[in-house]
């Protein structure tokens, strides 16, 4: 069959002559006709850092998409900025990004007939939107990434975003003053390109390389380093064969692909929201996949990247040192990688790395080897028990304490619970509870890096819990457990909390308890009634009636 199999319903034929006389005014020939047709889906935006630098990307991969014999369309998608609109109202709009990027790139795809897509993305929701329009769509696809931050210095010392928001909770304890305080914001993002250290963003870029659904090396590249570049371009020739050859994502989004991604994900110490966004992406490409996969895939691989928010290094020290294939090297080696499965390079995993050592090179210290890791298991930890009977996410890398039973302070928003860590109100051995932050309460389950940033800061991270049915940061450690579901909105267990309950947090056992008797959750779920929306009309208010359990990834479509 021919490359334009797709696009040639609106190209051939003598009905589609008003068809084509649009395509010339876009800059279509008489011999473009016959060639298929690329989407570009370009998240550029002067938004966010993470996307500033995704436009020259775009010029690049659409001048090799016409080199290479296509004819590229170029669209723009959204996107929101975790960290400028993290601790404000404006937080619960971002994981609703998420299924208004991937509606985007369906809807221009499908509406348009396009022969495969190239989509780029910086900013955390970008790669998982982009992937569920792909795993729907099912059309040759790649991801480009727009590329990692490079760290921003002080005093000796690699900063990161992260350390502004340590920096709120280290100045409300008088542990820094206001000139380093200012100094910290001046000099935490230098540049272009997403938060520098095992963030959501470089998670889920890491994941798609693993995945075979990103080119080698790509994931791990600074946003302004010519190599970033150069891979754009490459990853559109590499597109072009794909649609010659019809290599489709579902033969790339296998079960064996998504076992890869979460070994992966273990191994670089990544992000809690990589379980949200696998079980999203499963969905759309209806692959089997549950949270308990997780946690079985958890007690097989190690961490071996000694990685910010917990470790030392960021993104860039990790490409340096070998990138994503040569942790996916190591991985294979001892049995837990599948190198059968497909990369869109036409090549199976094995194949890709080949070449790369099986033991990380002897003068880093970023990658450990398999007998040496920096924690035997792997750190998201699934946890169950009254408090989530379907299920809860704890990050469990970066402290001391593995356990931990207090007091339940409980807060009703995120709001709440940040004036009262910055009044210094939460004492060592607490357990916060922050409710109604949910898919459906919030609406849009915002991430809750302020309150645990501040909390890191006050010295309080080995000493505090914090469990919510909201989510966290990629640059989040702690004594954290999110995605805690059912959520409150809909009577999960977290709303019957009151204060001064005793909670325990028991990663070691995957435990989230609420210690009382089952008489008395009786007696407080008969009088408790669900709150009135928070939203009633526009997008959160669609979202909120649309949106499944944490459980199931927050997805809007079963």
């Amino acid at each position: 069959m021919s490359d334009n199999r797709r696009s040639k319903t609106v190209t051939q034929g003598v009905q589609r002559s008003p068809n084509r006389a649009l395509l010339r005014a876009v800059g279509f020939g008489d011999q473009d006709f016959d060639k298929p047709i690329v989407g570009v889906a370009n998240a550029h935006s002067s938004i966010t850092p993470c996307n500033v630098g995704i436009g020259a990307l775009a010029a690049r991969a659409e001048a090799a998409l016409k080199a290479a014999g296509a004819m590229p369309q170029t669209f723009g998608t959204i996107t929101i900025s975790d960290g400028i609109s993290m601790g404000t109202p404006g937080m619960k709009y971002s994981l609703v990004s998420r299924e208004v990027i991937a509606d985007s790139i369906e809807t221009v795809c499908q509406g348009q007939s396009m022969d495969g897509v190239l989509a780029l993305g910086g900013c955390d929701k970008n790669m998982p939107g982009a992937m569920i329009a792909i795993a729907r769509m099912n059309i040759p696809a790649i991801f480009v990434y727009g590329g990692t931050i490079k760290p921003g210095h002080y005093q000796d010392r690699d900063l990161t975003i992260m350390s502004a928001f340590e920096a709120v909770g280290q100045h409300t304890v008088h542990k820094i003053d206001d000139e380093e305080l200012l100094e910290i914001e001046r000099r935490a993002c230098p540049g272009a390109g997403s938060c520098g250290g095992m963030y959501t963003a470089n998670t889920m870029s890491s994941i798609f390389e693993a995945m075979g659904m990103s080119l080698p090396y790509s994931s791990t590249m600074a946003a302004e380093d010519a190599e970033k570049a150069e891979s754009a371009a490459q990853s559109a020739e590499v597109l072009v064969n794909a649609i010659k050859n019809q290599i489709l994502p579902r033969q790339l989004l296998t079960r064996q692909g998504f076992e890869n991604a979460i070994a992966v994900a273990m191994a670089v110490g990544g992000s809690t929201n990589a379980v949200l966004h696998l079980l999203a992406i499963a969905h759309a490409a209806q692959v089997p996949l549950t949270i308990d996969d997780f946690e079985a895939m958890r007690r097989r691989v190690p961490v071996l990247c000694d990685l910010k928010p917990s470790g030392r290094y960021v993104a860039t020290d990790l490409h340096q040192a070998g990138g994503i294939p040569q942790v996916m090297k190591i991985l294979l080696a001892h049995g837990v990688l599948h190198g059968d499965a497909l990369t869109i390079t036409g090549q199976t995993v094995a194949e890709v790395l080949q070449t790369v050592p099986t033991e990380p090179r002897t003068d880093q210290e970023v990658i450990r080897p398999w007998n040496n890791p920096i924690y035997a298991q792997g750190h998201l930890a699934i946890l169950k028990g009254n408090l989530a009977p379907e299920g809860a996410v704890a990050k469990i890398t970066g402290f001391i304490t593995h356990k931990i039973t207090g007091p339940a302070r409980v807060f009703e928003s995120e709001e709440s619970c940040m004036e009262a860590i910055l009044a210094q109100k939460i004492k060592p051995g607490d357990v916060v509870v922050i409710r109604y932050e949910g898919p459906k309460g919030g609406p849009g389950m915002r991430e809750m890096l302020s309150p645990t940033s501040a909390i890191i800061g006050e010295g309080l991270g080995d000493s505090v819990g914090l469990i919510t049915d909201g989510r966290f940061s990629g640059a989040t450690y702690g004594m954290v457990v999110g995605h805690v579901a059912p959520e409150a909105a809909v009577g999960g267990m977290i709303a019957l909390v009151i204060e001064g309950d005793s909670v325990t947090i028991d990663p070691e056992q995957c435990l989230l308890q609420l210690n009382v008797s089952e008489e008395e959750i009786g007696r407080r779920r008969a009088v408790w009634q669900a709150p009135a929306p928070r939203h009633t009309r526009g997008v959160l208010a669609k979202y909120a009636k649309l949106v499944s359990s944490a459980s199931k990834g927050a997805v809007t479509d079963l």
